[in-house]
């Protein structure tokens, strides 16, 4: 099983009983938890981040409560543009699977039925927090490629431009009516900002998944 030292569960569910035994089984798995005993609880949470996780995380939500829905909160959680970074498990009762299969159709990760099998649940916790961990480096990566080109001058934009369309530094130089000599330095100058080495590695940064 893939260790997560520095992953954390959100455990969102009314049931203190529900919380304690989950909170148990993942320690069992040296996992971390935090819990929460309603959907409004847990979204004031959220709200206050500064930022989005940095870590890898995921959420462990019973469909019915009291007040706020599980269902209500993913909705909530949906409108956020990293949700992918933060996978939510539904947990629900026999009654609320048709409304779980539902959820997992519109984004959520998946649900775990009670009463649960603890192998199975932290199994899909595992997988949740390994879609977590890429996502937060692909979304790092694709801050700094921003970045990046955010420092790059109009000219180098031009010249990365054509590039990456595999042209040649002669013909770059004629489409944009400049020297051979100024591509190259351009080349080298977008080549040194942008840390690649070569057109193929400057392509591939520009295609990272958002």
């Amino acid at each position: 099983m893939t260790q997560h030292p520095d992953a954390k569960i959100y455990l969102v569910d009314d049931d203190a009983s529900v919380r304690d035994a989950l909170g148990w089984l993942l320690r069992t798995r040296r996992l971390l938890s935090e819990p929460y005993e309603s959907a409004d609880a847990f979204l004031a949470e959220v709200m206050s981040w500064r930022s989005e996780p940095q870590l890898p995380c995921c959420v462990l939500l019973d469909v019915r409560m009291p007040g706020m829905s599980g269902l209500a909160l993913f909705e909530q959680l949906l409108g956020l543009p990293w949700q992918a970074a933060m996978p939510v498990i539904f947990l629900s009762g026999h009654a609320d699977v048709p409304t779980a299969v539902d959820a997992v159709k519109r984004g959520a990760f998946d649900f775990c039925e009670k009463p649960f099998s603890d192998n199975l649940l932290v199994d899909r916790v595992e997988q949740a927090l390994a879609q977590s961990t890429q996502v937060i480096a692909q979304r790092s990566q694709l801050r700094s490629v921003q970045q990046r080109l955010e420092s790059l001058t109009d000219r180098e934009r031009d010249v990365m431009a054509l590039v990456v369309e595999g042209l040649p530094n002669k013909l770059v130089a004629d489409q944009l009516n400049i020297s051979v000599r100024t591509v190259e330095v351009h080349r080298s100058r977008v080549f040194d900002k942008m840390g690649v080495k070569s057109a193929v590695e400057l392509a591939n940064a520009l295609r990272q998944p958002s």
